[in-house]
C-alpha cells in the first residue's frame, strides 16, 4: 500500500472519530438541556424554598446586616409583629443597612428591608410595600421565575435534586439565582394582584389602606427628582411599572370604601 493510501486512511478514520465525538458532545449537551427543563418543569415549592434560603443564607453574610438593637430593626419589627407566616412558611425579617429604596421578600419566607426605603417611608407606606412584596411570595408569582431561572441561566445546568431536597449549588449559580431574585420582573396582572394583597394586608393590621397609594406617590416622585434620588429609587420603581394607573386604581379602590386620604 503507497504512502497516499495509508494518508487517506488515517485522515478519514480521524474524520470518523470526530464525528462520533462531536455526536457525543451534542447529546450530552441536548441531554442537560431536556434534564434541566424537566427539573423546571416539575420543580416543587420545597424545593424553590431550598434553593432560594441558600441564596439569602449568601446574601445575608454579604451584607451590613441591622443589629437586634438597631432603631431600624426595632422599628420594623413592631411594624410586623404578630406577622409570623403565610401560606404556612415561617417569616423572618432582617434590614440591610443600605441606602437603596428597596424590599424583597422570598419563597423561603425571607423579608429583607433597605434601610434606605425606611428612610423614605412613613410607617404605613412602609407597611403596604412589604405587603406588597409578600403578596409575590403568597399567590407564587415566584415559582414562574425560578422555572425560568432554570431554563434560561447557564450556571443552572446540571443541578440535581431528589425528591424534595434541594441540590447545593455553587457560587456561580447562586449568582444566577440572586439575579432572579432580586431583578425579578412580574406582569401587570401580577403586580395589580400583589398590590390587592398589600392592601388588604394594611386593612388587616388595622391600617389606612391608602397608604398603598401614597408608597407609590413617594416612589414616582423620587424616581422624577434629582438624579441622586431618581438612583436610589430606580431598583424598586423599575420592577414595578404602570405606577400612575396603580396609584389610581389603588387610591379610588380607598375612597370608594370610605377611606379618607391622611394628612401628609
Amino acid at each position: 500500500m503507497d504512502m497516499k493510501k495509508i494518508l487517506t486512511i488515517i485522515i478519514g478514520a480521524a474524520l470518523l472519530s470526530s464525528c462520533a465525538v462531536l455526536q457525543n458532545l451534542n447529546s450530552t449537551r441536548v441531554l442537560s438541556s431536556l434534564v434541566t427543563a424537566t427539573q423546571a418543569v416539575t420543580l416543587t415549592d420545597a424545593q424553590v424554598q431550598g434553593y432560594v434560603g441558600q441564596y439569602i443564607q449568601q446574601l445575608d453574610a454579604k451584607s451590613e446586616v441591622c443589629s437586634p438593637t438597631s432603631r431600624y430593626t426595632t422599628r420594623l419589627m413592631k411594624l410586623v409583629k404578630g406577622l409570623d407566616s403565610v401560606d404556612g412558611t415561617p417569616l423572618n425579617f432582617k434590614v440591610y443597612k443600605n441606602n437603596e429604596v428597596n424590599a424583597f421578600a422570598c419563597a423561603d419566607g425571607s423579608v429583607r428591608v433597605y434601610t434606605g426605603i425606611m428612610d423614605a417611608m412613613s410607617d404605613d407606606e412602609l407597611l403596604g410595600v412589604i405587603g406588597h412584596e409578600i403578596g409575590h411570595v403568597a399567590l407564587k408569582h415566584h415559582k414562574k421565575e425560578m422555572r425560568q431561572a432554570l431554563l434560561t441561566a447557564a450556571a443552572m445546568e446540571g443541578i440535581a435534586s431528589t425528591g424534595e431536597i434541594a441540590a447545593v449549588l455553587t457560587d456561580s449559580q447562586l449568582g444566577a439565582l440572586g439575579q432572579t431574585i432580586l431583578n425579578a420582573q412580574y406582569s401587570k396582572k401580577q403586580e395589580s394582584q400583589a398590590d390587592d394583597y398589600g392592601y388588604e394586608f394594611l386593612k388587616a393590621a388595622g391600617k389606612n389602606p391608602w397608604a398603598m397609594a401614597m408608597s407609590f406617590e413617594k416612589l414616582q416622585s423620587m424616581s422624577e427628582g434629582s438624579a441622586s434620588q431618581s438612583s436610589a429609587a430606580a431598583k424598586l420603581f423599575s420592577s414595578h411599572p404602570d405606577t400612575a394607573t396603580r396609584i389610581k386604581r389603588m387610591s379610588e379602590r380607598a375612597t370608594a370604601e370610605g377611606y379618607k386620604r391622611p394628612a401628609k
